[in-house]
């Protein structure tokens, strides 16, 4: 078997196991189950054959020897982590949508976008990178579109025209680096040889930016998770806008070190104006969903910050939050899907008294939202004290203020676990039953299980990171 398979097979699975079992969910979503858990373990395969430094050549395929063209399968740490924590949340999202309605054609969809995205990870070509990130628009734009809410429609066009736009600056950058280079493999190519940096630098930018999204590119966001369906929230929050930040990482950073640096503070100002600005949002919230969207956005402000560094330190700070990010923010749509379809309304003015109906909900709904807000023993806490640290370090004293944003966390999320989980029971509350699928509650449990886990124990995602950038040209 080639590594091409993970990523093809998947993608032609899709549609014969929608053709074949299209009245048959509970077959598709046993396929679906089973081809993450695969593309999961091969992933651990992988981490345990990384060498020391540099990458795992995987091999090449599909060759073009006239326009130096083939999709060449290389992984290094960072790809490996992606890979392994997109596996790991698509298992978890899965589990998560073990009562989807229209279930043949939702996994099918979920089965299609593991595939692309094993590609996005795994690839060093950089035509065949935008072939599959273009790639994990399809699904998602289906996925928001057919089970999401009422203004569903207008979410996943406006999802797809956004990052649809920015994919067009990522393909005129990577034109313009093979035009000035003659290389599509991203490994070939030295910042010295590009001739117009500053503008291939910009065009990434921009283009991985409104993916994470950062402030003023973050609009198409709160729309698409508050249209989506719980599951694809926390697929939108845990993985696609991992793939900005990747981006970032790898052909911005990594790729151009010296103009990162002569751009560093762009970088940093869009970064704390998106995390202050969202936190403020998020505080004037009373959607619930949309609530946690802002928070979302906030934190992936202090990723930029942290990227911002150009720093070895700054980046291994920047990956752990990414991870803790998607397993603090998944739990919490999760439940925020979960409340409304148990009380028909996402408005927190309208709840009150949770945990006198549902406490296990509530517990990890606490503690979820206590991780985000940075406490103690959490992932939170960890990501966003590396975050400070290296940024304090990078920077001066000044960008302490960065702290402040905990304060705004604390705000709102303080606030929504009073008006929502405790306090007295509201009627739609009392009129309530939350019966909750035990399978779809025992991902709630997994994900709360990971926050405490590398919450007390974040070495091991640490050693990753440390790994990965280790010989990056940008240690301070």
């Amino acid at each position: 078997m080639t590594y091409a398979t993970l990523i093809f097979a998947p993608i032609a699975l899709a549609f014969v196991g929608y053709a074949l079992f299209s009245q048959r969910g509970n077959v598709v979503r046993g396929i679906a189950l089973t081809t993450f858990a695969l593309q999961f373990i091969v992933a651990i395969g992988l981490y345990n054959q990384l060498p020391a430094t540099g990458y795992l050549d995987l091999g090449a395929f599909l060759s073009v020897d006239a326009f130096h063209f083939a999709l060449s399968l290389r992984v290094d740490t960072l790809s490996v982590v992606m890979l392994l924590l997109s596996t790991m949340l698509l298992i978890l999202v899965t589990l998560s949508s073990w009562t989807m309605e229209k279930s043949a054609a939702y996994f099918s969809l979920l089965i299609g976008f593991s595939g692309a995205i094993m590609g996005v990870f795994m690839t060093t070509n950089l035509l065949w990178f935008f072939i599959f990130w273009e790639l994990t628009l399809l699904p998602m734009f289906f996925l928001v579109g057919i089970w999401g809410g009422e203004q569903r429609v207008y979410a996943a066009i406006k999802f797809f025209l956004y990052t649809h736009v920015a994919s067009m600056l990522l393909l005129l950058a990577l034109f313009l680096i093979y035009k000035q280079t003659g290389v599509w493999d991203v490994t070939l190519i030295k910042e010295a040889a590009i001739a117009t940096p500053a503008l291939v630098w910009w065009l990434l930018f921009i283009g991985f930016a409104v993916k994470m999204p950062l402030f003023p590119f973050h609009t198409w966001l709160p729309d698409a998770h508050v249209q989506a369906p719980a599951p694809v929230s926390a697929l939108l929050a845990g993985v696609l806008l991992k793939m900005g930040a990747y981006g970032l990482i790898r052909f911005v950073i990594e790729l151009m070190p010296e103009v990162s640096r002569e751009h560093a503070l762009y970088m940093l100002t869009l970064g704390l104006l998106t995390a202050f600005f969202a936190g403020l949002l998020a505080i004037y919230e009373q959607h619930l969903k949309k609530m946690v969207a802002y928070s979302s956005i906030s934190h992936m402000g202090l990723v930029m910050v942290a990227l911002s560094t150009v720093t070895v330190e700054g980046l291994s700070a920047a990956l752990f939050e990414m991870v803790g990010h998607a397993f603090i923010i998944s739990p919490l749509f999760l439940i925020a899907g979960m409340i409304y379809h148990q009380t028909g309304s996402y408005q927190m003015r309208d709840m009150g008294g949770m945990m006198q109906k549902a406490p296990y909900l509530s517990a990890i709904f606490v503690l979820a939202g206590m991780a985000a807000l940075g406490m103690p023993a959490t992932m939170g806490f960890v990501g966003e004290l590396t975050v400070y640290l290296s940024a304090i370090a990078h920077y001066g004293a000044w960008v302490a203020i960065i702290a402040l944003l905990s304060m705004l966390s604390a705000g709102y999320l303080i606030w929504s676990m009073r008006r929502v989980i405790y306090g007295e029971l509201s009627p739609l509350m009392r009129n309530s039953q939350f019966v909750i699928h035990r399978i779809e509650f025992a991902a709630l449990v997994v994900f709360g299980l990971l926050i405490v886990l590398f919450g007390v124990y974040p070495q091991p995602i640490f050693d990753a990171a440390n790994h990965s950038f280790a010989y990056f040209g940008g240690r301070s």
